[in-house]
C-alpha cells in the first residue's frame, strides 16, 4: 500500500450534521470546535448544496446546546456515531461520495520527506496491516457505547484505505491557501 490514509466512500457515520429543520430552512451552524477539517468539509458541501454560506459558530460537542443555539450542529466522533435521537443527520461522508463519485480522506500519516526514514515508514505500513488484521479484537476491547460487533462493522464497512480530492475543492471556495503536492512512500 503506497499510503496510509483513512478514507470512507459513502457513509462513515462518525461526521454528521444534525438538523431539525430542511437544509435548505438552515441560517446558522454550530460546529463541532474539535475538528477543522470537518468544519471545513461542512462548509465545502453546504455552499455547494445550498448555494450560500449560513451563519458558523463554534462550539464544545454538546448537540442539545448546539441545536439550543442553532438550526444545524456539526458533531464527530463517538457524539455522531451512537446518537440514537430523532434529529436529521446528514453524514459528510455520504455527502461528499454522493457530489463527487469519490471517497473522502479523514485521516492520513504525513510528514516531510526527511522526516521517515524507508525502514520507519515500513513500520507504519506493518502497523497498519496488523490493525486490519485485528480488527475484532480492537473492536471489542474500545470502550465506545455501540459494543463490539457495532464498532467492527464500523471499522470494516465505513471505513476505507484511499485518497480522494478534499483539498482542490477546499482551495477553490478560498479555505486553504494552496493546493499541497502530496507524494507517497512505496509502491503499488
Amino acid at each position: 500500500m503506497p499510503e496510509v490514509a483513512i478514507t470512507s466512500r459513502g457513509p462513515v457515520r462518525s461526521v454528521c450534521l444534525f438538523h431539525r429543520r430542511p437544509l435548505q430552512q438552515v441560517r446558522r451552524v454550530a460546529l463541532d470546535s474539535s475538528s477543522r477539517t470537518s468544519a471545513a468539509l461542512l462548509r465545502v458541501l453546504l455552499r455547494e448544496r445550498l448555494g450560500r454560506d449560513p451563519e458558523y459558530v463554534a462550539m464544545p460537542p454538546s448537540l442539545p446546546d448546539m441545536l439550543a443555539a442553532a438550526d444545524a450542529a456539526l458533531l464527530i466522533g463517538d457524539r455522531a456515531l451512537y446518537f440514537e435521537g430523532e434529529e436529521s443527520r446528514l453524514d459528510l461522508g455520504q455527502e461528499w461520495t454522493e457530489r463527487t463519485g469519490l471517497p473522502f480522506v479523514w485521516a492520513f500519516w504525513a510528514g516531510r520527506r526527511e522526516a521517515a526514514a524507508p525502514s520507519q515508514v515500513a513500520r507504519l505500513q506493518a502497523a497498519l496491516a496488523e490493525g486490519l488484521e485485528n480488527l475484532p479484537a480492537i473492536a471489542s476491547t474500545y470502550n465506545g457505547a455501540g459494543g463490539a460487533a457495532l464498532n467492527e462493522r464500523y471499522l470494516r464497512s465505513n471505513i476505507v484505505y484511499r485518497l480522494g480530492e478534499f483539498y482542490r475543492r477546499a482551495f477553490g471556495l478560498g479555505l486553504i491557501a494552496r493546493v499541497p503536492e502530496l507524494r507517497f512512500y512505496g509502491g503499488g
